[in-house]
């Protein structure tokens, strides 16, 4: 799996860019939240990346955050929800709003965006509102965090090893300190929550 690609940016049209690895050009579809964030052509850029393989094709898709890197992988395991779709919600709506409208069960929003009909919409209100990022409170305000924080890395490994939403609210917050690690934080979280 590659899970992030860092070089030379030489192309971007959206959705494609084109990334310089080591004489590689890695061919990488994004969505527009990803493109707003992206250098000038010929400066460094880093990705974060998911593979997506079918019987046709190798697709590569690039994210700006590990969010929406996160959501997206969320969206393409919904039934008749593929990457083109899940690049489309991306594009129309960020992570936190996306969040607040499945939340506030807005059909009628998520039915706006493009390819969006209004039965995917319910769809999405529903099956997304178990998931981590619907079921989870409001992130903790911490002055300075950054999207991309060790804090929230170790928020989304957390919910990959399986943990709840609120397990890992209560965790985090409860080790967290000014200056530690994503491995530092991972490690505290664990060994409270087998306490």
């Amino acid at each position: 799996m590659i899970g992030r690609i860092a070089g030379r940016l030489l192309f971007k049209q959206p959705p494609v860019l084109i990334v310089d690895v080591g004489g590689v050009g890695y061919e990488i579809e994004a969505p527009m939240s990803t493109f707003y964030k992206l250098p000038a052509i010929g400066e460094n850029v880093s990705l974060h990346t998911h593979l997506s393989v079918r019987e046709d094709a190798h697709l590569l898709f690039g994210f700006a955050t590990i969010t929406e890197k996160a959501l997206f992988r969320e969206l393409i395991r919904i039934s008749g929800v593929g990457p083109k779709l899940a690049l489309a919600v991306l594009s129309g709506v960020g992570v936190d709003e996306f969040w607040a409208t499945v939340r506030a069960g807005d059909i009628a929003r998520l039915a706006k965006l493009p390819g969006i009909g209004r039965k995917t919409a319910e769809r999405l209100v529903v099956e997304m509102r178990d998931r981590s990022g619907a079921a989870a409170p409001e992130p903790m305000a911490v002055p300075g965090l950054a999207a991309d924080s060790p804090l929230e890395e170790a928020r989304h490994a957390l919910a990959a090893l399986g943990y709840k939403p609120a397990e890992i609210q209560r965790f985090t917050q409860a080790v967290y300190k000014e200056g530690m690690s994503t491995e530092q934080i991972i490690q505290e979280a664990l060994r409270r929550a087998v306490r």
